[in-house]
């Protein structure tokens, strides 16, 4: 009798306020149920990553602003996702940022971890398609909504994200990432012999060799 080989974990520590976490995060769902993998959804806060690894952003620098302006629009097409460039995208990232979004995504995920997926999916839309805020609660129910939660569990993760035990939540899975050597997102961690970490959304190549999967492209059904 063949053995089944045992499913190996894959953890993506990320903050919704990256649009290439967002493309790496489709691929990966894409992946979840055609590669052995067990994929572990952690949001985690960019800002206290970005902190405490002294890194800065790439927008800083005004030759690699540009860059990313054009590289967004490649890489929208190439992973097939609706990107669209906020009117103001240092103001949506450095200014109004995504603490209150990863609270209410960690409550999410507390309350229920088959929501996480649907609800970081909205508040990438929300973002990085629509131009929408991500800070206020009312946005923030709002995508709540779309992405299927009852009013009931809305409410109760909103109220929610204001506890300690949350922001604890949050706290730790930035920890993690940290211990790692995480500097940005998106942070992937593979558990194969040993954990091995990989930064961005160009490197699932490495990833299916780590995993002995095949890569298949960033949308995999094309190969059908």
């Amino acid at each position: 009798m063949m053995r089944v080989p045992a499913r190996k974990t894959v953890e993506l520590l990320y903050d919704v306020v990256s649009p290439y976490t967002w493309f790496a995060f489709e691929v990966l769902c894409r992946y979840q149920n055609r590669w052995n993998m067990d994929l572990k959804l952690k949001p985690f806060f960019l800002g206290g990553i970005m902190n405490e690894s002294g890194n800065k952003p790439p927008a800083f620098v005004p030759n690699k602003g540009k860059y990313m302006y054009n590289e967004l629009q490649l890489l929208a097409k190439h992973y097939n996702l609706p990107v669209a460039i906020p009117e103001d995208p240092l103001g949506v990232m450095m200014t109004k940022g995504s603490l209150s979004a990863q609270r209410f995504l960690t409550a999410v995920d507390m309350m229920d971890a088959t929501k996480t997926e649907p609800v970081s999916r909205e508040l990438w839309m929300r973002i990085w398609s629509r131009d929408e805020d991500i800070v206020e609660p009312e946005s923030l129910s709002q995508a709540g909504e779309r992405a299927g939660l009852t009013k009931e569990q809305i409410e109760n993760c909103l109220n929610k994200s204001k506890d300690k035990v949350v922001k604890d939540r949050l706290k730790q899975y930035t920890s993690e990432a940290l211990s790692y050597g995480a500097f940005g997102s998106p942070t992937i961690i593979a558990h194969v012999d040993k954990p091995v970490m990989l930064f961005g959304s160009d490197r699932f190549p490495i990833l299916a060799e780590l995993l002995n999967e095949k890569w298949l492209g960033p949308i995999p059904d094309s190969k059908l």
